[in-house]
């Protein structure tokens, strides 16, 4: 099974995404949550391959049997953010991560950019709050 990269990056006041080197052609699309996101993907890789079918293009066979399975790179720490925004707060986020929630919605809305070890522990403080969550019974 192949595996293809979809590219994710919160745009203001959208998710933006791109599918990865191994999709033939630039495929972009858009969606305002991250779930509408996850269908829009599919539809639109669908909707792309048919296309390229009935253009004659080359498709590799893989992809023309849906053997493959999408695989989501966050580009930001504002999308990573972004898409635990339903299921953990800032506040959470700042607790567990020991970042400032103030830095942190700076973060969110792109108006700066962490370290890379800031991302780490933003990283890590999420990670954090779903191990927690899992030891709920």
């Amino acid at each position: 099974m192949e595996k293809i990269r979809v590219d994710v990056q919160w745009c203001d006041k959208n998710f933006g995404a791109s599918f990865g080197e191994n999709v033939p052609g630039a495929v972009v699309f858009t969606a305002k949550s991250f779930e509408e996101l996850l269908k829009e993907a599919e539809e639109t890789l669908r909707f792309h391959v048919e296309g390229m079918l009935e253009d004659g293009d080359d498709v590799p066979q893989w992809l023309r049997d849906g053997d493959y399975e999408l695989e989501f790179n966050y580009l930001d720490v504002a999308t990573l953010l972004r898409i635990c925004e339903p299921y953990a707060s800032l506040a959470a986020i700042s607790r567990a991560s020991g970042i400032n929630q103030n830095q942190l919605s700076h973060y969110a809305t792109g108006l700066k950019q962490p370290r890379p070890q800031q991302r780490k522990r933003i990283v890590d403080g999420i990670h954090h709050i779903g191990k927690k969550l899992l030891t709920v019974v």
